[in-house]
C-alpha cells in the first residue's frame, strides 16, 4: 500500500541558503501511488467539505493516475484560475476533508495538483481566458492580489473590460510581497499576468486610489468597482517599550527581502543578519519570518506564541471532516530556530533606544471539553527575559481602515474592518476587505463570487 509521503523538501542544508522554493520535485511513479489512493475512495468529501473553488479532485487524480495531463488540467482549469498559487501557498483544506485522512494520512492533493499546473504549462495546455465577446461595461478592479486577480479574470471572462490599479510596482498583493519567494517563486506571478495581459486585462501599477486617482475619476472611467485591498492594517502589540527602534511588523521584515530579490530596492530595510530574533506570533506569517530569518543569517530565532501548544494529533474538536486543529510544522521550523507557547509579551526593554529584549510571563489556558482553548490566566511570578535584537510582530491583521480608499470611494467600515459594499451604486469588495483575513484559497473563491453579483449589476440584474 502506498503511504504518504514525508519527504517532500529538499535537502535543509541546500535550500536554507537560497530563496529558492523549498519543495522537490516528485518523480511521476510518486505521483501516481498517490492518486492512486485517491481511488480508493467511496464517497469523497475533499470537494464539497474542504475545497472552497469546489476543484473536482477525484477526477483530477484519476487523470493524473491514468496519465493524461490535458484532462487533469481541463478539469483543474474548470473550477480554479490559479492553481500555480494555490499548490504552493493553500494549506490544502481539502486534505483535512479527505477520506484516506481518517487516519491521519491524507492523499496529497496539493502536490498532485502542482504538478498538473506544472505539465500544463511544459505541454502548452495552457491559454489566456479569453472572452468570446465584449460587452462594453468597464469595471475597476482596486488591487491585484488573489481576490482583485480572480475578480478581474472571471469578469473579462464573461467580456466585461477590465483595469487593475494596483499601488504597488507589480501585481499580486501578499502573493508577491509578502508570501516569501522559498514558498511561491515570484515567476509564477509573472507567468500569469502575462496570460490575463493578453487576454485583454489591463494593470496600473504604482497607482494608489485616493493618492494618484480619486475615487470621481473611477466612477466617471468605470460602470463598476471591486475593492480587493486586502486587510492592510497589522494587528499591533501596546506595551512599554514599543517605540524602541529594532521592533517591526512582519510585513516589512518579509516585503523587504522580497522586494530585494524582485529588485525594487538594492539594500534590506529590516535585515536579521547577526541578530538574536524574536517573532511573537505562531501563525504561517510567523514561520514565513523564521524561514527568512535564517536565510539572512540570525544569530538566533525564537517564535512565541500566547496560545498553547496544540496537540500532534487531531483534536477531538475539530472531528472529520473539518479542517484539523492540531500542531503543524513548516518547512521553515524544520530550519532552525526554537518555538514556545504559553507566553504573554508584557514589556520590551530598551538601551539607547533599540529593544535589547522582553519580557515575558507564562500563562495557563482553560480548555474546552473537547479540548479547545477558551480563557487564559497569568501565572504569578513567571516573567522571564528574553533578549532579542530585532523582534517581528506576526499577530494577524485587524483589517482595512476607515480612512483612506474605503473613505474615497465612500465605503463603511465596520468595527472588524470590514469593509461595507454599496452595490447601488456598483461599488463591491471581495476577498480579506470585506470577509477579514483568510486564506489565499478563500480571496480566489470571493473574487469569483462577487464577480457573479458585479456582473449581473452590469446587466441589469437582481443583486
Amino acid at each position: 500500500m502506498n503511504r504518504r509521503i514525508q519527504d517532500i523538501y529538499r535537502p535543509v542544508d541546500q535550500r536554507r541558503r537560497d530563496f529558492d522554493e523549498v519543495e522537490r520535485a516528485l518523480s511521476f511513479d510518486e505521483l501516481k501511488g498517490q492518486a492512486g489512493r485517491c481511488m480508493n475512495c467511496g464517497i469523497p468529501f475533499c470537494h464539497g467539505a474542504g475545497c472552497p473553488l469546489g476543484n473536482v479532485i477525484p477526477e483530477i487524480n484519476a487523470a493524473v493516475a491514468a496519465g493524461n495531463w490535458e484532462a487533469a488540467w481541463n478539469i483543474l482549469s474548470s473550477t480554479s484560475f490559479f492553481p500555480e498559487f494555490t499548490s504552493r501557498v493553500c494549506p490544502a483544506l481539502c486534505e483535512g476533508s479527505c477520506t484516506d485522512g481518517i487516519d491521519g494520512e491524507p492523499v496529497m492533493v496539493r502536490q498532485l495538483e502542482k504538478a498538473v499546473v506544472e505539465a500544463a504549462f511544459r505541454n502548452g495546455f495552457v491559454k489566456p481566458p479569453k472572452p468570446q465577446s465584449r460587452s462594453g461595461k468597464s469595471v475597476a478592479v482596486i488591487g491585484g492580489g488573489p481576490a482583485g486577480l480572480a475578480a478581474a479574470t472571471a469578469l473579462n471572462l464573461v467580456g466585461h473590460t477590465v483595469t487593475v490599479y494596483e499601488k504597488n510596482a507589480a501585481p499580486g498583493g501578499l502573493l508577491r510581497y509578502g508570501i516569501p519567494d522559498f514558498k511561491l517563486s515570484k515567476k509564477m506571478i509573472d507567468r500569469r499576468i502575462a496570460l490575463m495581459e493578453e487576454a485583454g486585462i489591463r494593470f496600473e501599477c504604482g497607482t494608489e486610489v485616493g493618492r494618484d486617482i480619486s475615487g470621481g475619476y473611477l466612477a466617471r472611467r468605470h460602470d463598476a468597482t471591486v475593492l480587493t485591498i486586502g486587510t492592510p492594517q497589522a494587528r499591533d502589540l501596546a506595551v512599554p517599550g514599543r517605540e524602541a527602534s529594532g521592533i517591526h511588523f512582519a510585513l516589512e521584515f518579509l516585503q523587504g527581502q522580497n522586494r530585494v530579490l524582485g529588485r525594487e530596492c538594492a539594500a534590506l530595510p529590516v535585515n536579521a543578519a547577526g541578530k538574536r530574533v524574536v517573532v511573537i506570533g505562531g501563525g504561517d506569517t510567523g514561520s514565513d519570518c523564521v524561514g527568512t530569518s535564517v536565510r539572512q543569517g540570525a544569530a538566533s530565532i525564537l517564535q512565541i506564541e500566547i496560545m498553547p501548544k496544540p496537540p500532534e494529533t487531531r483534536s477531538p474538536s475539530t472531528p472529520w471532516p473539518q479542517w484539523p486543529y492540531l500542531l503543524r510544522t513548516s518547512s521553515s521550523h524544520r530550519e532552525g530556530g526554537e518555538r514556545r507557547w504559553n507566553l504573554a509579551t508584557k514589556r520590551f526593554c530598551v538601551e539607547g533606544g533599540r529593544v535589547a529584549g522582553l519580557e515575558a510571563v507564562t500563562v495557563e489556558w482553560e480548555f474546552s471539553p473537547l479540548g479547545r482553548p477558551l480563557t487564559f490566566r497569568e501565572l504569578p511570578d513567571s516573567a522571564e527575559f528574553i533578549p532579542a535584537d530585532l523582534v517581528l510582530l506576526a499577530m494577524g491583521f485587524t483589517g482595512v481602515a476607515a480612512e483612506g480608499v474605503a473613505a474615497e470611494l465612500g465605503l463603511a467600515v465596520d468595527a472588524r474592518g470590514r469593509v461595507q459594499p454599496a452595490p447601488e451604486r456598483g461599488i463591491f469588495a471581495a476577498g480579506d476587505s470585506a470577509s477579514g483575513a483568510s486564506l489565499v484559497v478563500r480571496a480566489i473563491a470571493d473574487g469569483k463570487r462577487v464577480a457573479q453579483a458585479v456582473d449581473a449589476y452590469l446587466k441589469g440584474g437582481a443583486q
